[in-house]
């Protein structure tokens, strides 16, 4: 059993030395908090990196969503088995979720489903890319296009992820992408939308310049999570969670979904810019994109040659995943998790409900479990080992060693 310091696969995964230290002198120079240089450098690096025309950063993926779907008065269709973050912001916009059953092959949309799915009040699509595998964008770009329907990507896990050789976020009219705490790259908040449609860019631009920067007590929170947390981390199970829940009710660190995204009401800090800051800590998260995801592709091929007993995502040979977590199917999933988390083995539990987390109250999302009877089901066998930067080798040892018990039993 680990004593000390967890393997984790969320609690900032992605932060190294030179991150924690970059947040600690900008706590120090505030008058770089809110406006800076550092947000158009950050929209011309993903220009450059996705080619697109047009790339616009705000302080969240669900500020981004915000800013696509304000515009959409009807239905917008969207996967289940997903966060309720990429469906508030549908409902604080003023639209409608229509949820679309998943393939549990692949954990990605069902484009069948779909196409049921679609009447006359339907205005958009958006297919996200589950845990980094890119869905099927051949097929949900077709549908698409024969229903007149807008295509918003939700490249939330997917940053740098590939469909046909080509990066995603680059096959619908417009995509978002997130740096939170648990993301490809790691800002703790941010998020970006990029689109190559001149029209969509100009409401976009506009809408973003009447909005307001967070405040700088908003910053100054999530400059402190790095440092604070790689104080805490390495004594987590015996008294780092007890002072990250005290910290988090003192409001000295902010936690990733507020109380009251879970009855779908709006925080006060949604939507807003990009503050400078933040974005000077993704930028430095940008430049180490490749190596992230070469280790991430790494880890995942260690996990599939050496994880026996385990069903696997089902991955076509055109997609190249970016593997935000490595996701495996069990019957016994929410056991496993909760026996390893007690080994101080902190694996992941997206999602164990249809709308996770599993205390959002879903009939304020307007969600019937009975329209997704494949989400319903995957919720309850899916959990998610980590493959982020700060996971060895022979931690991922150590994961499968402590899964072992469970082989027979898959």
């Amino acid at each position: 059993m680990r004593l000390f310091k967890p393997i984790s696969i969320s609690l900032s995964p992605n932060v190294e030395s030179d991150d924690i230290w970059l947040a600690f002198k900008l706590l120090f120079q505030p008058w770089r908090w809110k406006k800076g240089q550092a947000t158009k450098e950050l929209e011309d690096q993903f220009r450059k990196y996705l080619g697109v025309k047009y790339a616009f950063v705000f302080n969240s993926g669900r500020s981004c969503l915000m800013a696509i779907s304000r515009h959409l008065d009807g239905e917008i269709l969207v996967q289940s088995f997903t966060c309720n973050a990429t469906i508030n912001p549908i409902l604080w916009s003023g639209a409608s979720p229509v949820y679309v059953d998943v393939n549990k092959e692949t954990f990605n949309i069902d484009v069948e489903d779909l196409k049921r799915k679609i009447t006359s009040n339907s205005k958009a699509i958006m297919v996200q890319h589950t845990f980094g595998i890119p869905a099927d964008l051949n097929e949900i770009k077709k549908i698409a296009q024969e229903n007149n329907l807008l295509l918003i990507e939700d490249c939330a896990h997917a940053l740098g992820a590939e469909y046909n050789g080509q990066k995603v976020g680059t096959f619908g009219e417009v995509a978002f992408f997130s740096f939170s705490r648990d993301k490809i790259i790691s800002s703790v908040y941010g998020g970006m939308v990029v689109t190559n449609d001149d029209e969509l860019a100009d409401e976009i631009k506009k809408y973003r310049d009447t909005i307001e920067y967070p405040s700088l007590f908003w910053v100054k929170q999530q400059l402190l999570h790095p440092i604070f947390m790689s104080l805490i981390l390495p004594s987590y199970r015996i008294l780092g969670k007890y002072i990250l829940v005290l910290f988090q009710s003192i409001h000295l660190m902010s936690k990733a979904v507020h109380w009251k995204e879970k009855i779908g009401e709006k925080p006060s800090y949604f939507p807003k810019r990009m503050p400078n800051a933040l974005a000077i800590l993704a930028l430095n998260q940008f430049e180490k994109l490749d190596k992230f995801n070469k280790h991430r592709q790494e880890i995942a091929d260690f996990y599939i040659n050496n994880l026996k007993g385990f069903e696997f995502a089902k991955i076509p040979e055109n997609i190249k995943p970016a593997y935000l977590r490595f996701p495996i199917k069990h019957k016994n999933a929410h056991k496993i998790i909760k026996n390893l988390w007690q080994k101080n083995i902190l694996i992941g539990d997206w999602y164990t409900s249809p709308i996770a987390p599993n205390d959002t109250k879903s009939e304020k999302f307007n969600y019937n479990s009975s329209t997704c009877p494949s989400a319903e089901i995957l919720s309850k066998i899916t959990l998610n080992l980590p493959t982020h930067i700060n996971i060895s080798e022979k931690q991922a040892q150590e994961i499968i060693r402590s899964l072992d018990p469970y082989i027979h039993r898959a």
